[in-house]
């Protein structure tokens, strides 16, 4: 890849999805899922506790759909409900925010090279690919592909080396956590602790005048 010339400050953008592109579940999303598992509508803490315990493994491609319910169910949930777990826990994540989207294509067509890198279990992947705005993305990485989730140094290093860059302080890392942030930061990449505003992205990747 020859790294645009249309922004002078930046070679390429890595973008996190989840709290940046996508939208962070709502409360009915929750619920609706661990309605699905059968779960206690008034303990609803106990199952965020019990589903984000065995994520990262989940994530990172080392259980299988089975596997992670099972986990965080304590029991095998039969193949009809596991395909109900697993689809009504992909549409948790599948909101997107339109102003960021927006802010993308305008990054895109300037021609600035824009990498996804998510922490992402395999089928949630898929669904993420088939998405219309994935085609802004010149290369999407995800960590059940890669078997290692942020913040692990591998998984930005996998990113930095798709976009082509050989100054990582012009490749600009933009997440919603700082743990990831930090870790972008400690390899070179400039980084954009996100907080919601579609404005400050917007600002980050505003060619220099």
């Amino acid at each position: 890849m020859t790294p645009t010339t249309a922004h002078a400050g930046l070679d390429a953008v890595i973008l996190d999805y989840n709290g940046v592109i996508g939208l962070q579940p709502t409360t009915d999303q929750w619920l609706r899922l661990a309605r699905t598992a059968l779960w206690p509508e008034d303990d609803l803490p106990a199952f965020q506790h019990a589903f984000w315990t065995a994520r990262t493994a989940y994530d990172a491609g080392h259980l299988s759909d089975l596997a992670y319910w099972a986990t965080v169910l304590d029991h095998h949930p039969g193949a009809r409900r596991l395909r109900e777990l697993r689809d009504a826990d992909t549409d948790m994540w599948t909101s997107i925010d339109d102003h960021v989207i927006d802010v993308l294509h305008q990054a895109h067509e300037s021609g600035l090279p824009l990498v996804l890198l998510s922490n992402a279990p395999r089928h949630l992947s898929d669904v993420l690919d088939r998405r219309p705005w994935r085609r802004l993305m010149t290369h999407a990485f995800s960590s059940a592909r890669l078997q290692v989730c942020e913040p692990d140094p591998a998984a930005y290093q996998h990113a930095m080396n798709a976009t082509g860059a050989a100054d990582p302080d012009r490749v600009l890392f933009v997440d919603d956590r700082d743990d990831n942030c930090h870790a972008a930061r400690h390899l070179g990449l400039r980084t954009l602790h996100y907080t919601g505003h579609p404005t400050d992205l917007a600002a980050a990747l505003q060619p220099p005048n």
